[in-house]
Parts: structure tokens; sequence; C-alpha cells
């Protein structure tokens, strides 16, 4: 990976790696979700949410994403995407068998909260509810 400072420029894969120019209010990584088996629920890749301060996108490019924005249930194929505004409670999965990428934008504190649950050595409900909240989301 080889980011330019200050101009945002990158070159070679993306996938597994984060784009985020010093000083940018926007991060793109890009990522993939297995495939879910059929007869099973599909596994969430994140719970159901909202970011009180923030927008996330995603733009799949191969496989399907499902998602619930608010009310809306719907799924999302290669070429589409979907957005949740600010203040939207959402969650997402990969509803088909195969393997899904997807591109997926966000802003530095929704990258901090997913560095923060993941690096979390203790993953308890009540953990989880507080690193929501230092990140200004909340789990539902």
């Amino acid at each position: 990976m080889s980011l330019s400072p200050g101009t945002g420029l990158f070159s070679g894969a993306l996938l597994g790696q984060t784009l985020a120019p010093c000083g940018s209010n926007v991060i793109l990584a890009e990522w993939r979700a297995r495939g879910t088996t059929p007869g099973e629920a599909p596994e969430l890749i994140a719970p159901r949410h909202v970011h009180h301060e923030d927008d996330e996108a995603w733009y799949v490019l191969e496989g399907t994403l499902g998602f619930e924005l608010g009310d809306t249930r719907l799924e999302v194929g290669a070429g589409g995407a979907a957005v949740a505004p600010r203040g939207t409670p959402h969650t997402f999965w990969n509803p088909g068998s195969a393997p899904c990428r997807y591109l997926i934008v966000m802003t530095p504190q929704i990258k901090a909260l997913i560095d923060a649950t993941h690096a979390a050595p203790e993953r308890s409900p009540e953990t989880m509810r507080r690193l929501f909240e230092l990140h200004g989301s909340e789990l539902l």
C-alpha cells in the first residue's frame, strides 16, 4: 500500500487496508463477508446500532449485502450502494452463500469504534455499550 500524504493517492490492493489521508473526514476500506450457510440465519457483520454524529455508506463490489436501515430491509447486489445517515439505526449482513466484497465509507470516529471493539480484551455487552457511547454511537 502506498499513500501520498495530503493527496489521497493510493496504489496497490485496498482489500484489508484503509485509505485515510491525514486530516480527512472520510476513510475508505474494502472488506469481505463470508457467505451464509443455506438454511441458517445470516451472521450480522455489525450488531444493530446507530451513529449519532456520523454517516456511513457501502458500495457492493461482488455478491450481495443485506441491510436494515431504520424500518427498511433491503438487499443490495454488485454495483449497488446503501447509506445510513447519522441517526439511522442499522445493521448489515451477507444473505448469500457466496462471499461478498464491498467498500465501506466511514468517518475517523467510526473507524476508531471498529478498532476499539476489535481490540477489546473483554467483549461483554456492557463493555461494548460503553465503547459505542465513547464513539458517538449506541448499540440497540
